[in-house]
């Protein structure tokens, strides 16, 4: 698993939005990036995260941030979850987890003593060089956008 830090280069992503669209890291460039990872649409910690971001959208993109959501739900169901509640902001399936491996996110976890792997919930802060500038893992999914602009 890669263990990514503050300071390197983001690992190169590309994959399909909720509409099918190709979505990659250079469609980013010159742009700050809020990369968040999350385990499933339609969950309770997952929908009140993407709300949160969605509800602060405005704020963040008047200060210069784009959000892009991660998860390995298919398309359709990215498709359902940004109509269910509006958001504004692209959602990447990825199915296949490469984006979550190359990331460092899809590990081993642990409930109730059975092992499974999934998505450990992590945000990336991405400057517009490319460059990983917070790496956020202690995510407060009611209070996330407070958690990147430290208000």
């Amino acid at each position: 698993m890669t263990q990514l830090k503050e300071g390197e280069k983001a690992p190169y992503f590309e994959g399909m939005n909720q509409d099918g669209k190709k979505i990659s890291l250079n469609d980013y460039k010159g742009k700050k990036l809020i990369l968040y990872f999350y385990p499933k649409d339609n969950t309770s910690g997952c929908t009140a995260e993407a709300c949160n971001l969605n509800d602060n959208y405005a704020e963040l993109t008047s200060l210069g941030y784009e959000v892009v959501g991660v998860s390995p739900d298919s398309t359709a169901s990215h498709l359902k979850f940004i109509a269910k509640y509006n958001l504004s902001f692209n959602l990447i399936a990825d199915t296949e987890k490469k984006i979550l491996e190359d990331y460092g996110v899809w590990a081993e976890k642990s409930m109730y003593g059975r092992k499974y792997m999934g998505v450990l919930r992590t945000t990336f802060i991405i400057d517009e060089e490319g460059i990983i500038q917070r790496i956020i893992t202690k995510v407060d999914t009611k209070n996330h956008v407070n958690q990147i602009i430290n208000k």
